[in-house]
């Protein structure tokens, strides 16, 4: 039988290094045990308020792109990386909880369900690429499309 190579204090200090290196990884979803505790209405909120940030993110590049000053130079590229954001937290409770978790393929609606999802992440990539007021809406109106599947309810 091998024995290994790093025993003792040597071993611990590398268990705990990868331990502390596997606990940095970011979690993506609430949790894919699944848990059983849910509050789909919350996360559905949740998105609505990523757009609002959207849209204001995409009417303050508006007003700051005309101007050439350091500073609104450097809050335009901050509205543009706070908009990227938001978009990409809408793609990704989307398809890290939602798709994974709450679109079940024995769902009579299925298909629907799918294609509504789907539907909120090509309007956050679209809101990505642009800064008219008509994307924005889109996301929004997309958001909402969803919202029926998951109305509020009293986890009490």
């Amino acid at each position: 039988m091998a024995r290994c190579k790093f025993s003792g204090i040597a071993g611990w200090i590398i268990v705990l290094v990868l331990v502390n290196m596997v606990s940095l990884v970011p979690a993506r979803a609430h949790c894919e045990i699944p848990c059983g505790i849910y509050d789909d209405h919350a996360r559905i909120q949740v998105l609505l308020e990523h757009a609002d940030t959207v849209e204001k993110s995409a009417r303050l590049i508006v007003e700051l792109s005309g101007k050439s000053d350091p500073q609104s130079e450097n809050q335009l590229v901050r509205w543009v990386v706070n908009k990227e954001s938001h978009a990409q937290k809408i793609i990704d409770v989307i398809t890290s909880y939602f798709l994974t978790q709450r679109v079940n393929p024995k769902q009579k609606d299925y298909i629907e369900r799918l294609v509504r999802h789907h539907a909120v992440i090509l309007a956050a990539v679209a809101v990505k690429q642009n800064v008219e007021p008509k994307y924005v809406a889109a996301l929004i109106k997309s958001i909402k499309a969803i919202a029926d599947y998951y109305p509020e309810h009293n986890h009490l």
